[in-house]
């Protein structure tokens, strides 16, 4: 039994699921932040358990053969990048594993064809999309950045390595350096989760990929920000600077955008393409933040639908359409099901400008929609569909949903997630009543993280698919 301070050597042996090393010692685990497999560390218990302990990383002893020089230098302390000092390849091999392991070990599924994971040519600067929290250091003086790992304490950067760079532009610290000069000059205090305190919360910047727009949204405290018109002037210095808006916020929780958007500057969005699908994007529009591989996983997506013209497609959490538009081209009819109206409203925008018109969207929840459509609608085509395209958020589907969409018996369902521990839950519902697991696709989406996207196709038992 190891004890809190102990100084330990151990050679990291496997890679837990939120990128930390695991050593062990006789037989007990020792979690390290920022080790990679191969790397024999010496380390220091920060808390200790009975069979398990977490400890800080002191110093490589002997790097991994897989361990690389990460090249931000607040790659350690901030939270959003977990693998930087790991390189590339390993990234994806890490990422293979956790998708394949969770199926099996959370789906209890092992009969499956795992296809080789779709990786990035550049696994920088690919984000289209930041948010800044906005605070005060100990000395009183305005920061913005990200959040340090598990903490709400803020490191203070305005610029991102993951971030991307339209013309090698580093738009993001354009766009903070403006907005933190102008918070000093007239005073303006961010806000304060303790005391619920101050005006500004976050800023989100969103750039297009093909198009280079920018747009910046200003979350507030409050219903307007003083000297609001000079502030639109400074930024409208920002190069390709599109859409400026405030997004008001009064809630103390740590959910980052309000409800109610208030423009300041420009048509209220930003238009960019996943191949040669143009997409209207608002502030509060779910767009996936890395385009280029999102044509990737739509294609996947696209090939296991299996469309030849004459299927109906339910496209559940459909977003601003995104999914919806690429099966539609396909399909002989989409439904689309989101639960925000403003994404909902892009959505048919979205259809509209691209010549789409075998599209439908529904705004609400998935859960509540499908249910009540197949409840009221028995009997129509599109109660019997021939494909099922899921892309739920983190915590998966909906039990409720799941039921409905075998009542449905889709041929094929295809799934795409960004949590491939709920993906597995999910799938090993779906397998038990009726549904195969056919192939397994992952798709880096986030280059330098723990995270990453998977697409499935799963087909009902007894059809020829």
């Amino acid at each position: 039994m190891f004890c809190k301070n102990d100084i330990l050597t151990v050679e990291i042996t496997d890679q837990g699921t939120t990128g930390e090393g695991i050593g062990k010692i006789d037989g007990y685990a020792l979690f390290v932040k920022d080790t990679v497999i191969g790397d024999e560390v010496k380390v220091k218990i920060m808390k200790a358990k009975k069979n398990y302990a977490f400890a800080k990383l002191i110093e490589i002893i002997k790097p991994s053969p897989n361990r690389v020089v990460p090249p931000c230098s607040v790659a350690k302390s901030c939270g959003g990048c977990q693998l930087q000092a790991m390189s590339y390849q390993e990234q994806l091999r890490f990422k293979t594993d956790k998708v394949y392991n969770n199926i099996k070990r959370i789906g209890g599924i092992e009969d499956f064809a795992m296809k080789p994971i779709i990786g990035m040519e550049e696994p920088f600067y690919y984000r289209n999309k930041a948010q800044f929290p906005v605070g005060c250091n100990r000395d009183g003086k305005i920061v913005a950045g990200f959040y340090a790992g598990r903490t709400h304490s803020i490191i203070d950067i305005d610029s991102c390595m993951l971030e991307l760079r339209p013309d090698g532009i580093d738009v993001n610290e354009k766009v903070m350096n403006i907005v933190k000069d102008f918070m000093e000059r007239e005073e303006i205090r961010p806000y304060d989760e303790v005391s619920g305190s101050g005006l500004l919360r976050h800023v989100l910047i969103r750039i297009g990929k093909t198009t280079k727009q920018v747009m910046v949204c200003l979350i507030i405290n409050g219903s307007t920000i003083p000297k609001q018109k000079l502030l639109v002037e400074r930024l409208l210095t920002v190069p390709k600077m599109t859409d400026i808006s405030l997004n008001v916020n009064y809630e103390r929780n740590n959910v980052i955008m309000g409800t109610e958007i208030v423009p300041l500057f420009g048509p209220g969005y930003i238009e960019d393409y996943i191949g040669d699908v143009k997409f209207r994007i608002s502030p509060r529009s779910f767009f996936q933040v890395n385009p280029v591989q999102t044509e990737k996983l739509y294609n996947r997506a696209l090939e296991y639908a299996d469309l030849h013209g004459n299927e109906t497609v339910w496209d559940l959490y459909c977003g601003i359409g995104s999914i919806s538009l690429f099966l539609a081209k396909k399909a002989k009819k989409v439904i689309g099901v989101e639960i925000i109206p403003e994404a909902i409203e892009d959505a048919r925008v979205n259809a509209k400008i691209n010549n789409i018109n075998n599209v439908e969207f529904f705004v609400g929840a998935a859960e509540d929609v499908v249910p009540k459509y197949f409840e009221e609608h028995a009997g129509a085509p599109e109660c019997k569909p021939d494909v099922i395209v899921v892309d739920p958020p983190r915590k998966g589907c909906d039990s409720k949903l799941l039921e409905t969409m075998v009542q449905m018996a889709p041929k094929r369902i295809v799934y795409v997630s960004c949590d491939s521990a709920t993906l597995a839950r999910d799938l090993k519902w779906l397998n038990g009543h009726g549904y195969e697991l056919e192939e397994v696709t992952p798709c880096d989406m986030f280059g330098q993280t723990v995270h990453v996207e998977t697409v499935v196709l799963m087909s009902r038992s007894g059809t020829d698919c």
